[in-house]
């Protein structure tokens, strides 16, 4: 008997839609994996996608081809029809990570394509809007996928990660307002402060510096976390300071350049995507995060974890900072593009000594509340709400 059906639960057969499913794809992808990984003792787990770098006991893989991943578009569409295929029947719950317009549970990691072409926008400038939509397949496509995944249906659930997220949803697809569902991300290890041993280890292994003071960056999308505005405020900060960049190595490059125009690149270490980021928290004493643009940002959450203060953008930008209080668990900065701004903070987290305790103990506490495995089953009881009003 399974531990699902112990407890007096059907176990489930349930299929997992992401394209990437890698541990390197970025937020959303962890967030995917970990509740993989967190249920798969409990239900009978199939992921469909087209990029797999995931191995875990008891989960079934299916990879999607992916012939045409260029134009985007077309590639989404043809993953939408071949996961509907593979998943039309046989299965107790479709959960979508990606824009399909099937799947019961429909999980959204972005703002909405609708949100992103015509918010805020009237009289002409929305006509010129519909123009560029009407004759662009590529955002057809994507608004009549949005479109789908969203319309009203029986038994759909569609779980957003925060409550910035939760709002904007529903003022750009008000028919979603009475099906929407918060689930958080959250994090897989015990919140626990790196040791000074360990953080030597940990540069060492990463082949960063052993002396000075370190902030970390973590994003794959280096212009919308804000990496040109860190780089830019680095060298109005001590020379002790250095700068940990991880993330999509495709955008290295550009921002060498830019590093070298500012005069710090030797204060700047790249170390692209790693397949454990937890090395480069604990090799930190700092996360910066100035993102303009995330629906909720693990990266600040998994560094919370591991004792490190955060000085991150508010919550217009970032979702998880409507759960942060400024001064007490982060620092966080209205303008994301203000260089004095973020370097004034960033100077206050390593020259207060008081101040730097009592984030990174706040921030402990703070992401002691986010364990994956209690998540886990939030999304679970979604699952079983969904199958009860389908009857099954």
């Amino acid at each position: 008997m399974s531990v699902a059906e112990s407890e007096g639960h059907k176990r489930l057969r349930i299929a997992v839609l992401n394209r990437h499913f890698s541990p390197t794809g970025g937020g959303a992808e962890r967030y995917s994996i970990a509740l993989v990984e967190q249920l798969a003792q409990r239900h009978e787990i199939h992921v469909f996608a087209q990029h797999i770098h995931h191995q875990w006991p008891g989960v079934t893989y299916h990879r999607i081809a992916a012939g045409l991943s260029k134009p985007r578009w077309i590639n989404q569409l043809w993953f939408a029809t071949a996961t509907w295929w593979a998943t039309r029947r046989g299965f107790d719950m479709v959960h979508s990570h990606e824009n399909t317009w099937h799947g019961q549970v429909q999980t959204v990691h972005v703002l909405p394509v609708k949100y992103n072409l015509f918010q805020g926008r009237k009289g002409w400038h929305l006509a010129l809007r519909w123009v560029k939509v009407l004759t662009s397949p590529r955002l057809l496509a994507y608004l009549g996928l949005e479109r789908a995944r969203f319309a009203p249906q029986p038994h759909r659930c569609i779980v957003v990660t925060s409550g910035s997220l939760m709002r904007q949803m529903a003022s750009t697809y008000p028919v979603t307002a009475n099906a929407l569902a918060l689930v958080t991300p959250g994090v897989g290890t015990t919140a626990m402060r790196t040791t000074p041993a360990q953080q030597l280890t940990a540069r060492q292994q990463l082949g960063l510096p052993e002396a000075g003071r370190s902030i970390v960056f973590v994003g794959n999308d280096y212009r919308k976390k804000g990496l040109e505005t860190l780089l830019k405020a680095l060298p109005q900060l001590p020379d002790d300071l250095w700068l940990a960049v991880v993330g999509n190595a495709a955008h290295i490059p550009d921002f060498q350049a830019q590093a070298k125009a500012l005069g710090v690149e030797r204060r700047v270490f790249f170390l692209g995507a790693l397949h454990d980021v937890g090395t480069a928290y604990e090799a930190a004493d700092c996360l910066a995060h100035p993102t303009l643009e995330d629906t909720f940002a693990m990266v600040v959450l998994e560094a919370m974890a591991h004792g490190l203060p955060v000085v991150v953008s508010s919550e217009c930008y970032c979702g998880i900072s409507g759960l942060l209080t400024h001064g007490v668990n982060a620092l966080m900065v209205d303008q994301p593009r203000d260089v004095a701004t973020l370097s004034a903070a960033l100077l206050r987290v390593f020259q207060e000594p008081l101040l730097y305790k009592t984030l990174s103990d706040a921030a402990l506490a703070f992401a002691s509340a986010y364990q994956w495995p209690s998540i886990a089953l939030q999304q679970e009881s979604i699952y079983f709400s969904c199958t009860v009003d389908r009857g099954q």
